[in-house]
C-alpha cells in the first residue's frame, strides 16, 4: 500500500464522528447504540500551498488512486491509518504557486 508523505499547511483540522445508532421516541427521548468496531473514522481537511511541481505530484497521487485505491497517511501527533481522498480542490496563487485543499477520509479494510 502507497503511502502519502507531504506535510499539510498548519490549517488543517481533523473531523471525527462516531458511528452510533439512534433510536428516536417519543417526548424527544432517545436511546444511543455503539455501532461497529471501528466506531471513531478520522476525516482531516489538509491544504498545501507549494510549487507548481509539487502541487502536480499530489494531484497525481490522488488521481491515481481515484477513490476507490486506499493509501496510508500519519498526520502529525496521530497514529497512522489508512485513508482515501474522494475529493480535493486545486487552486491557482500566483505565478508557479498552486494550493490544493483535499479531504481525507479514514477507511477500514
Amino acid at each position: 500500500m502507497l503511502e502519502f508523505t507531504w506535510l499539510a499547511s498548519y490549517d488543517a483540522s481533523k473531523v471525527v464522528t462516531p458511528n452510533a445508532k439512534v433510536i428516536k421516541f417519543g417526548d424527544n427521548y432517545e436511546q444511543r447504540q455503539a455501532s461497529g468496531i471501528n466506531r471513531k473514522p478520522r476525516k482531516f481537511s489538509l491544504s498545501f500551498t507549494r510549487s507548481t511541481v509539487e502541487i502536480d505530484a499530489i494531484e497525481t497521487f490522488l488521481s491515481a488512486r481515484g477513490a476507490v485505491e486506499a493509501f496510508k497517511y500519519t498526520h502529525p501527533g496521530q497514529p497512522a491509518g489508512v485513508f482515501v481522498c474522494r475529493e480535493w480542490t486545486r487552486t491557482d496563487i500566483s505565478f508557479a504557486v498552486h494550493g490544493l485543499s483535499a479531504d481525507f477520509e479514514e477507511v477500514f479494510e
